[in-house]
């Protein structure tokens, strides 16, 4: 039987916020409007501290998600188990709606880049990065995201289009996409490809979440700093993304020049504004 997209999917969430420690004091004493958190996964490896209390604490008003930043599911390096138990051991006391990760490698021969780097699109690399992706969710008992990263270069190997190689592997791991529009529309900029195509070779049933952020453009090219305001292109892409994927939860990340909370829900107000045209549009 054909899975429907209700059954791949985990139910959406709404419009959170990137879960940011300048914020931890604000959200526990005003408990804002706001739907859901997204944490960095590695931030909670120990089970303790204030940074623990702060997650607990606010998981008892929202409903959060794991965002990883070192599975390295395209490295060569053979799967970190110690680092995959951690998760799981996290994931089991937190209770996330889903855990999400990156579609690239972080490092290689033990030693960890704290870089979000790029594959070759190649059928190799789906073959790898697919066995890889069964084992950890085999491991966790449930299915994960892979978001599709920003890049500053590409391979010459290269055998298909990144949007392509995102959708063949969600569809033949199983697992779910975490589409950033911020990153389609920056490697979209470096690379001269069209991000509206991007955004039409995914696969509707397999997007799980969106992020949006903003970046620095540097003239020449554009780095994914998450540092600015979201810009009115990347807005654009986001509208466009909201016509052909439905019920999908949207985050706002902010990882420098983080403005008072407040500020950045003005800004998630946009995107609730954009989803509600976009929900007219549709109709």
């Amino acid at each position: 039987m054909t899975k429907t997209s209700e059954q791949l999917r985990y139910p959406c969430l709404g419009f959170g916020v990137g879960l940011r420690t300048v914020h931890y004091e604000y959200i526990l004493e005003n408990l804002p409007e706001v739907d859901w958190f997204e944490f960095i996964t590695e931030d909670f490896f120990v089970p303790g501290g204030r940074p623990y209390y702060y997650l607990e604490s606010i998981r008892e008003h929202y409903p959060l998600v794991m965002h990883g930043v070192s599975m390295s599911i395209g490295s060569c390096d053979p799967l970190n188990w110690d680092y995959l138990q951690q998760l799981k051991n996290l994931k089991e006391r937190i209770k996330p709606a889903w855990v999400s990760d990156h579609l690239c490698w972080t490092g290689v021969g033990g030693s960890n880049m704290h870089d979000l780097l790029p594959l070759p699109y190649t059928e190799e690399s789906v073959r790898h990065i697919v066995a890889r992706v069964k084992q950890v969710q085999d491991f966790l008992g449930e299915r994960i995201a892979l978001e599709n990263v920003s890049s500053y270069v590409c391979f010459r190997e290269s055998e298909m289009t990144e949007w392509d190689f995102v959708a063949a592997i969600a569809k033949e791991a199983d697992c779910l996409i975490l589409l950033d529009i911020n990153n389609i529309y920056v490697s979209a900029y470096n690379h001269h490809f069209d991000a509206e195509q991007y955004i039409a070779g995914i696969p509707p049933e397999r997007v799980q979440q969106y992020h949006i952020a903003g970046h620095s453009n540097m003239g020449g090219h554009i780095i994914d700093t998450h540092d600015h305001d979201v810009i009115d292109e990347v807005w654009q892409l986001y509208g466009k993304a909201l016509q052909r994927f439905t019920d999908v939860s949207t985050l706002l990340e902010r990882d420098d020049h983080i403005p008072e909370l407040p500020q950045l829900l003005t800004e998630l107000a946009m995107a609730k504004k954009i989803a509600a045209q976009m929900e007219q549009v549709v109709a």
